[in-house]
């Protein structure tokens, strides 16, 4: 009886199998890295690393970190610091402080007057200050009186 080997060259067996020791076989089993995946093209193994994984396939596959952009976050978005006011960072912590010309102190920043009634009786609010309403009012020698 005559022994004749499976295969002398890969050429003779399937695509998905290489001749190794005169036998066509799975050429995957041993090749590739740990976690990596090994695929039989042309008879011939080729090892990638699978989705969501990086390394070296013939060493070994890891899970892949996502990058997570670095945001710097702004503790004044949104302004803790309440209305008629400004927030700055000062030491990566939120600093409030009313805005210029306004009184009180965060978060009641407010101005000195909405209406007439809120300045004393010889003032008047304009521009939300309480002001002398004569101040350029009368003429030269005039004498102005502020009534109500």
């Amino acid at each position: 009886p005559s022994c004749r080997p499976e295969c002398i060259a890969s050429s003779e067996c399937n695509q998905n199998k290489a001749c190794i020791n005169q036998k066509c076989i799975d050429p995957c089993p041993g090749t590739c890295g740990l976690h990596a995946i090994c695929h039989v093209i042309n008879h011939n193994p080729i090892c990638s690393c699978p989705p969501k994984t990086v390394g070296d396939p013939f060493i070994r596959c890891i899970q892949e970190v996502p990058k997570v952009p670095v945001e710097v976050e702004n503790p004044c978005m949104p302004s803790p610091c309440g209305g008629n006011s400004q927030c700055r960072v000062v030491d990566h912590r939120p600093v409030c402080s009313c805005l210029p010309g306004m009184l009180g102190a965060p978060p009641n920043c407010r101005p000195e007057c909405l209406i007439h009634a809120d300045c004393p009786n010889r003032l008047a609010c304009i521009g939300s200050k309480c002001k002398d309403p004569c101040v350029g009012s009368c003429g030269f020698n005039a004498l102005c009186n502020v009534v109500n």
